[in-house]
């Protein structure tokens, strides 16, 4: 067993990456040597740098800091990637991401928080109600929480709020206290098969919870009777069987204001600065815990309306009169259709345009018809070609796949350069820039276009 605290110095091969990058972090705020490898540079590695991590962009041996004690990657590192292998054969201890994080919180209290979709924001605004209500805790999040500019904070206090990532499995090596699961719709497929093996998986994860710990589910959740643990709490944005659930929904100011109802408590006046029916789900799911963990209700209440949202989701890069520019990182159709619904329920007399990038090949290819259907939905839709990440491309599968099977014909596929093109001729009035591959890197320039 590797004792984290004799660490003196570590490297992350994909160090770029949302969750590598809130461990390195961690071990940076230890005073560890931290360095690391990413294909390409990204606002992210920039921070990074800036914050005292050695980053190189080229798989080059030469440039690898070979003096560490520990290299740690994850399954998105190719087979043939020169500098994991280097580490391989001359003996390095390697260890997988999931591997380090269940070794840093394999002591603390854990309210780990798992789902297909959902979980970032979950977890983010957990981690900032207990922070910001002085509570306090660890926070390993898989976005970038806007109140704050980072992915990662330490704290005295010996609980750790962990986003659960369930691709290859990861989220079991964790040990909850708390665990909650926001959705479990199929994805993944690549690495479980089928959805019921996807599914098992999530089950597998909730018997991992610590004796005497509590499950927060999604109220409605397939399989959900499969579900064994004495302490199960359900949560639900509109059905009211649901041990916690809102009431009173009001829109105010392009804010939501509305009450979070239990059979032991009702918390009233809550307002929620962000936009989206499901991030309500998501805050009474945070809003559970915190009541499991008995914070003040005013406490909860500020730290709601305080809480400035997730980097990439539904967040808003332009609000004003005459234009809307909303980006986020939705991938899946579930996640599509919340937002595409949600913006359109704030933004009702604004024609909506979509802009998706697909992200995988494999994905598009089990999902295209549940992706056609929702962004269907957008007034215009405008498909960008697949964004590949770790998979090599699969005989025609491509975007036009999606977008044959749409059944709004205004839709049409084009070039990252085809896009800025179109926009400077066609007045936008609400714009949505959606997907989990580099499309964040068009954002400034669309915004630099529709806002002239």
């Amino acid at each position: 067993m590797i004792d984290i605290n004799k660490i003196s110095s570590i490297y992350f091969a994909g160090i770029g990456g949302i969750g590598m990058s809130a461990l390195a972090r961690c071990f940076n705020m230890r005073g560890v040597k931290v360095s690391g490898y990413d294909k390409t540079e990204t606002a992210l590695t920039k921070k990074l740098v800036e914050e005292g991590i050695e980053i190189h962009f080229e798989d080059d041996v030469n440039l690898i800091n070979k003096n560490v004690d520990v290299v740690v990657y994850t399954p998105a590192i190719p087979s043939t990637h020169k500098g994991l292998n280097y580490f391989k054969e001359n003996d390095y201890t390697l260890l997988k991401r999931s591997d380090l994080l269940s070794l840093l919180t394999k002591d603390t209290f854990n309210i780990c928080v798992a789902g297909t979709h959902g979980k970032t924001t979950t977890s983010a605004m957990i981690a900032h109600i207990l922070k910001d209500s002085g509570f306090g805790c660890n926070a390993y999040l898989g976005g970038i929480a806007a109140n704050y500019d980072t992915n990662f904070w330490q704290s005295e206090n010996k609980v750790s709020v962990v986003e659960a990532d369930e691709y290859d499995r990861s989220f079991l090596k964790l040990q909850p206290d708390v665990a909650i699961i926001t959705a479990m719709d199929a994805d993944h497929l690549d690495i479980y098969g089928t959805a019921e093996k996807m599914e098992d998986a999530f089950i597998e994860f909730s018997t991992k919870i610590k004796n005497n710990g509590c499950l927060i589910i999604k109220h409605g959740l397939k399989r959900e009777g499969d579900f064994n643990i004495a302490d199960t709490c359900t949560y639900s944005f509109n059905d009211t069987t649901a041990n916690i659930h809102v009431e009173n929904l009001q829109i105010k100011n392009g804010a939501y204001e509305f009450d979070v109802a239990n059979d032991f408590w009702l918390l009233k006046n809550v307002v929620l600065n962000m936009g989206g029916l499901h991030n309500i789900e998501n805050v009474i799911a945070a809003i559970g815990v915190a009541k499991y963990l008995k914070i003040e209700e005013e406490k909860i209440k500020a730290a709601v309306a305080s809480f400035a949202g997730v980097k990439r989701r539904f967040e808003y890069i332009l609000k004003t009169d005459n234009t809307v520019l909303i980006d986020d990182y939705a991938h899946h159709p579930e996640e599509l259709s919340a937002l595409i619904t949600g913006a359109k329920e704030l933004f009702p007399q604004k024609k909506c345009t979509v802009i998706f990038q697909p992200h995988l090949f494999s994905r598009t290819k089990d999902l295209a018809d549940g992706f056609a259907e929702v962004l269907s939905l957008a007034d215009e839709t405008i498909l960008l070609p697949i964004y590949p990440a770790r998979e090599l491309p699969i005989e025609g599968v491509t975007s036009e796949m999606i977008l044959n099977k749409m059944t709004n014909q205004n839709k049409s596929l084009k070039t990252s350069s085809e896009l800025l093109e179109w926009l400077k001729y066609n007045k936008q009035e609400m714009v949505i820039t959606a997907g989990a591959g580099d499309i964040d890197a068009l954002v400034q320039p669309i915004k630099s276009i529709v806002e002239n």
